[in-house]
């Protein structure tokens, strides 16, 4: 089974889970049977299945095959899974168990196969699987449906950039309804590997992975770990598993060598990834075996400075919506996201914030392997009350444990300007979640920042983040060219008229301007284009952009930026690139602008 496979680190970008691979799956991608109903307790039965849907696009898009952007409440999907695709999807060995995954389903998903009931997810933006081996017939067709619920009008759940209005305004866009991330079968043993994590101690040149099974062992388990770099063994062990969830640690021994020890490091420049297998077995029989890999690198926000792997290191980062005009949230095909990764690192960017989205573990994948620093970022939702704290904490503890192990993650960001949180300044009850869904991430994972609010009134953040769409260049230098003119932007209110701290006090976290620029320029009829301020002609872009960026870069107290933003989207034509990913002037004189080049 090991031999079969795939090398993680080599992969095609296709597969929808990159860190835990096996060597077979199938993909349940293609033309479904769909349908729009309005009551959300009606049973598959009753449900005329009278349109066909292209999946992973949400119904509201283009490429869907549907195109329909008005309020739906329920959005029914159903498709025949053959003797052919389970075969496809892998050995079906004694006791193995066949296993329907789901990217994102937005936002309640309730799953049927063959008449019967199999279970339900709640959560718009995370993954999870149905066990359908007791209900399929392997030597035949299967019917597989899905129900997905998700009330357009319902702001206590994470919605993000999804528009209220039935029609997009200002920075709101078409809502996202239904399935959006890949579906794909797979079969796995009686007993296997359901969950891993990797994290990294740099000074200490080790390697800990956190190895969850689906159940408590019954007998004799044990699992070997393997870490490759281009072939070289760089360790192995052999634990015993005597628990459901293990932490085993690994020592490399090239570490001990304080001369070469960077040479494993991750980091823009040389983004070395370790591949990794994982194989379960009793005595000489091999019970399950995957694939994985991970990166050696640390993060620290202290002194003003950002710090990886120990050094200081400037981030310039891009807002980047991940948002195509016929594909909405969901990327056009896998190929587009290792395009819009590459795209942003030839921008001169080094790090990209995806804004109100968690975005598809493929585009991590690609993160990680090119080299891009990610903001880890989730939806919001709009409203502060009892249902929005247990939606957001239950799905960002989810997104969390998704995608803690991708070296590219040097953040994480749970609330966005005050979203759900409107009235933080004054409402101690709004500070406490602020600072416990800070802490909550955290527990989760002590390797990364954390980011309680970003924008302004922070209540517990590990770095001071502000936003200021002011257009002139010299207002910016002003603001934020000196130590002073910093200490004084804590002390009292920000741009935008909100206070920059709501308790928080300051422990030299480092300064960074998260969001700026939003310069817009069309040479086209787009309705309803705005920015936050406009250009008239392509040189008066490059002007403007170049002058607020250069600000910027000058101010020498900021340890980086967010400039706001990649692409057009909708009616935000305040993009450095149309919302076909054209530049709207030269890639080079924006790479110029954005990395001093």
């Amino acid at each position: 089974m090991t031999a079969s496979l795939p090398v993680a680190t080599q992969q095609d970008g296709t597969y929808p889970r990159p860190q835990l691979m096996r060597g077979a799956w199938h993909p349940l991608d293609g033309q479904w049977d769909f349908a729009f109903r309005d009551d959300p307790r009606e049973a598959p039965a009753g449900v005329d299945f009278d349109d066909t849907i292209v999946v992973p696009f949400p119904p509201e898009s283009p490429a869907s095959g549907i195109g329909d952007t008005g309020y739906h409440l329920v959005a029914w999907y159903r498709r025949r899974v053959t003797a052919e695709d389970i075969a496809d999807a892998g050995a079906a060995g004694t006791g193995a168990r066949v296993m329907i995954r789901f990217g994102a389903v937005d936002w309640a998903a309730d799953v049927w196969v063959n008449g019967t009931h199999l279970g339900s997810h709640t959560g718009g933006q995370t993954p999870f699987s149905i066990d359908a081996t007791d209900v399929l017939d392997r030597d035949g067709d299967n019917e597989l449906v899905v129900r997905a619920v998700d009330d357009p009008h319902d702001v206590a759940v994470l919605r993000g950039k999804q528009d209220w209005l039935e029609e997009p305004h200002a920075i709101w866009y078409h809502r996202t309804t239904g399935i959006w991330q890949p579906v794909w079968l797979e079969v796995v043993p009686e007993t296997h590997v359901e969950s891993l994590a990797w994290s990294s101690d740099v000074p200490n040149g080790s390697v800990t992975l956190e190895l969850t099974l689906d159940a408590r062992p019954a007998d004799e388990l044990d699992a070997t770990v393997e870490l490759r770099i281009a072939g070289e063994l760089l360790a192995r062990t052999n634990v015993r598993l005597l628990d459901r969830t293990t932490e085993i640690t690994l020592h490399l021994a090239r570490q001990r060598n304080g001369q070469q020890y960077e040479h494993l490091l991750w980091n823009p420049e040389t983004p070395r990834l370790i591949d990794a297998t994982i194989t379960l077995g009793r005595g000489a029989s091999e019970v399950d075996a995957v694939s994985s890999y991970l990166g050696l690198r640390s993060v620290q926000a202290t002194d003003r400075r950002f710090l990886l792997n120990g050094r200081p290191l400037y981030l310039r980062s891009v807002l980047a919506q991940n948002y195509w005009p016929e594909s909405h949230l969901a990327a056009p095909d896998a190929a587009a996201l290792r395009r819009e990764v590459q795209l942003i690192l030839d921008l001169g960017f080094n790090a990209a914030r995806v804004h109100q989205k968690a975005e598809d573990p493929r585009f991590l994948y690609w993160a990680d392997r090119l080299g891009l620093m990610i903001w880890g970022e989730t939806a919001s939702a709009y409203e502060f009350s009892e249902r929005a704290i247990a939606a957001l904490t239950t799905e960002w503890m989810a997104l969390v444990r998704r995608d803690r192990s991708h070296p590219s993650i040097v953040a994480w960001v749970p609330l966005n300007e005050s979203w759900g949180v409107q009235h933080i300044a004054s409402d101690a009850r709004q500070q406490a979640f602020s600072r416990s869904i800070s802490d909550l991430t955290r527990s989760l994972d002590g390797s990364r920042p954390v980011i309680s609010n970003d924008g302004w009134e922070h209540a517990g953040s590990d770095i001071w983040t502000v936003h200021d769409y002011e257009a002139d260049p010299e207002i910016l230098a002003h603001r934020y060219g000196s130590t002073a003119a910093i200490t004084e932007l804590f002390d009292g209110f920000g741009p935008a008229g909100r206070r920059i701290s709501v308790g928080q006090q300051d422990g030299g976290q480092p300064v960074m301007l998260t969001e700026f620029g939003g310069v817009s320029y069309i040479d086209q009829d787009v309705e309803g284009a705005w920015g936050y301020s406009s250009a008239s002609d392509a040189q008066d872009f490059a002007r403007r952009v170049g002058g607020i960026v250069g600000a910027v870069r000058a101010a020498t107290p900021l340890a980086g930026f967010c400039y706001t933003q990649l692409t057009d989207t909708g009616q935000e034509t305040n993009g450095l690139v149309r919302a076909d990913r054209s530049p709207k002037i030269p890639i080079e004189d924006l790479r110029r602008i954005i990395a001093g080049d």
